[in-house]
């Protein structure tokens, strides 16, 4: 696996500011991917500035002090780049790409919006009511709404269990002050990541990133909480969000899963594969949508991150349905509790897997998701390297114990939204 990332291709510099830069030279094709993290997120705002992260990253690119709103997206839209920058739970993200000679420009534009952001009053009104229209729609959608109340009640007085989007009621109530104020106190370089991926030499890319960040300091910034332990479910615990004149109703079903630094994280990750991944969505696409026809959709879900993301099983049924799927659901969440993998089948989804790696890494988008990753939750330089061992040697009895560590069919959140 030569022709991937590892040890002796991902270059890595360390600026004076705190900036980490990791360089990736491919010169496949004369374009280059920008991707970078800070560690600012919605674990750092007040509950009752819910979406005040998602907020301020969508006003980044609405004005700097040295171009307005037009004059960004001119200059980005002139030369066929991009550019982009979302708040999630734990970090801020920002993405651009465009020709390799368009390189400065975007790590230029990246620079002004993160360091030099003016947010505009007309501005803060604009985002303020596309996010509103959001919310709004978000409340018209089953599988958004089971969604948030799975959210809501699975991790109950935890920073999880709040909306990084924010709420109507929260959203309304953030003002240009507390953007400027959360941009102020908790963005700079310290802790932050750059990831370079395509055709540009190592040195220069390191020499224009700090042309461009090498400068910036915030001796305000603060260190993100710490992030508090959660309690897994107890009981069957189910709840329904009634919504009339819907067709259809959405279940999640889930509970805390795996750190991605969990020991077993992989296990897992193979048990989630087996489960509601692997061909038609695994086990739950084939029996629970294919063989009973109780599904429009059905699949499970791992994150794996800083905190317990959730590991969850989502699908879309008919509303005189709803009874019949929860507990084929259960039925096949026990099996892979009680019962071993059988060998070919635990092999088709170590194969899917392991083949799965070259497609994603077709792409300097592909290669800077992978590296970001093994920067950020400390994988390993080679970490390309030994991921088909690694899933290779996992075994049955791993796999199930994995299952057993976080899966549990009589100790769930169950969330119903529909009629």
């Amino acid at each position: 696996m030569a022709q991937y990332p590892g040890p002796d291709t991902i270059h890595r510099f360390q600026l004076d500011n705190g900036l980490t830069l990791l360089v990736y030279e491919n010169f496949a094709a004369a374009t280059v991917i920008v991707d970078g993290t800070l560690c600012t997120g919605a674990l750092a705002e007040h509950p009752d500035k819910a979406g005040l992260a998602s907020f301020t990253a969508n006003m980044l690119m609405r004005g700097s002090q040295k171009r307005d709103f037009s004059e960004i997206y001119e200059a980005l839209e002139s030369v066929g780049a991009g550019l982009n920058f979302s708040g999630n739970r734990h970090l801020t993200d920002f993405s651009g790409g465009g020709l390799a000679e368009d390189l400065d420009l975007v790590l230029t534009l990246a620079a002004e919006s993160l360091t030099q952001p003016t947010f505009p009053i007309e501005h803060v009104e604009q985002v303020r009511g596309e996010t509103m229209t959001g919310l709004h729609m978000r409340a018209n959608d089953t599988r958004q709404m089971a969604v948030l109340k799975f959210q809501e009640t699975l991790y109950k007085g935890h920073p999880y269990g709040r909306s990084v989007e924010g709420y109507l009621e929260t959203v309304e109530q953030i003002s240009r002050d507390d953007l400027a104020q959360f941009h102020t106190e908790t963005y700079g370089p310290a802790g932050m990541l750059v990831i370079i991926v395509g055709a540009v030499k190592a040195e220069d890319a390191l020499a224009k990133v700090e042309a461009t960040f090498g400068s910036w300091r915030n001796p305000a910034q603060k260190t993100m909480p710490s992030l508090p332990g959660v309690m897994r479910p107890q009981t069957f615990n189910r709840l329904h969000v009634p919504m009339k004149d819907k067709t259809q109703s959405d279940i999640i079903m889930g509970w805390p899963g795996p750190l991605r630094a969990a020991p077993d994280y992989l296990a897992a990750s193979l048990a989630n594969t087996v489960l509601g991944v692997f061909g038609m969505m695994g086990r739950l696409g084939q029996r629970v949508r294919e063989e009973q026809g109780l599904a429009y959709y059905a699949s499970s879900t791992m994150g794996g991150g800083f905190g317990p993301s959730p590991w969850y099983v989502s699908t879309g049924v008919a509303p005189e349905k709803v009874e019949q799927a929860i507990e084929s659901i259960r039925h096949e969440v026990r099996l892979m509790c009680e019962e071993l993998v059988p060998e070919e089948e635990l092999a088709d989804c170590k194969a899917f897997r392991t083949g799965s790696l070259p497609v994603g890494l077709e792409t300097n988008t592909g290669l800077a998701d992978i590296i970001s990753s093994i920067a950020l939750h400390d994988l390993g330089w080679d970490y390309l390297s030994r991921y088909p061992d690694l899933i290779n040697h996992l075994t049955a009895e791993e796999v199930r114990a994995a299952a057993q560590n976080y899966l549990d069919p009589d100790k769930v959140v169950i969330t119903v939204a529909g009629p």
